[in-house]
């Protein structure tokens, strides 16, 4: 009788140390954990009607300002896209900045026929409207650009001080959050992005994604390159640290000859302004007094 207790209890321990080893090892295996963020973290969730483009939800007062804005989905979430890569996330600022497309040019017409009239002030409303419409498109392409451009003139700093980062021992992400703090003052856009990337990786979305979605957002060259080269670099184990500190090289180098080059072409752009604005002042100065002189001895005929 006690053999027989003593038995059940062994196969008790047994099976449930064989099912603590088969729950264990489903939980560790590589594969199976791939599979399963690949289906909960790379699985596309649909956009609905309350959401953006960018996966926010979009707020009521938001969804009641766009519906008096006479664009379909697809160009707000183009809209939207513009935004975020001149810095300004969020469905408001595209629904203020298509909600200013419409507004300025009647605004303007406004001002000019309540003010001229009609006959010819009406034509240069018309065209003052058009000049109107096209002005917050001028001016997200201007922040797009500089955007652009500071984040282009800011890589290489970062990636010098990723360099330091990791090879004094920290991790990749703990790296790009003490970039991030870093670059705030200098260079504020390249800052926001790194705690992008931070962010979206603490969310559970895989890095190599997160650096693709930053070329994504910023479209600039040298951050395609370096995403590319970090994905090569995660594919095939290589040093990451000898990685970027040739590429900061080289990023370095792109910025001294867009230097060299921006230098080269400053003597052409003076000359427009020296002609039209500098050369007919100083004629005037230098041959105002002869040219009176011979004005006065042409027509009274006295020294």
């Amino acid at each position: 009788m006690e053999l027989t207790i003593l038995l059940s209890i062994g196969v008790v321990f047994v099976a449930v140390g064989v099912a603590a080893g088969a729950g264990a090892w489903a939980l560790s295996d590589p594969q199976l954990l791939q599979q399963r963020l690949s289906t909960v973290a790379l699985k596309p969730t649909p956009i609905g009607p309350s959401q953006s483009l960018l996966g926010e939800n979009i707020a009521p007062a938001v969804k009641r300002v766009r519906s008096f804005v006479p664009k379909s989905p697809k160009e707000m979430n183009r809209i939207e896209r513009r935004m975020v890569s001149a810095g300004y996330h969020g469905p408001w600022p595209a629904t203020l900045f298509a909600v200013a497309e419409l507004v300025l040019p009647v605004l303007v017409f406004g001002l000019i026929f309540f003010n001229f009239g009609t006959g010819t002030p009406l034509i240069f409303a018309v065209i003052f409207a058009m000049i109107a419409f096209y002005v917050p498109n001028l001016w997200l392409g201007r922040a797009i650009n500089a955007r652009r451009r500071e984040i282009r003139n800011g890589l290489p700093d970062a990636i010098d001080l990723l360099i330091v980062c990791i090879e004094s021992g920290s991790g990749l992400d703990q790296a790009l959050n003490r970039v991030a703090e870093e670059l705030v003052l200098p260079y504020p856009a390249l800052a926001r992005e790194l705690e992008l990337i931070s962010s979206e990786t603490r969310a559970g979305k895989p890095r190599m994604e997160a650096f693709r979605n930053f070329a994504e957002r910023t479209k600039v060259d040298d951050v395609r390159s370096l995403v590319a080269m970090l994905i090569q670099t995660d594919r095939f184990g290589t040093s990451l640290g000898l990685a970027l500190r040739t590429h900061a090289e080289t990023s370095r180098t792109k910025r001294r000859q867009r230097a060299e080059e921006k230098a080269a072409k400053l003597g052409v752009k003076l000359l427009f302004p020296l002609v039209f604005c500098m050369f007919p002042a100083f004629y005037l100065i230098v041959l105002g007094p002869s040219m009176l002189r011979i004005f006065r001895i042409m027509i009274h005929g006295d020294g």
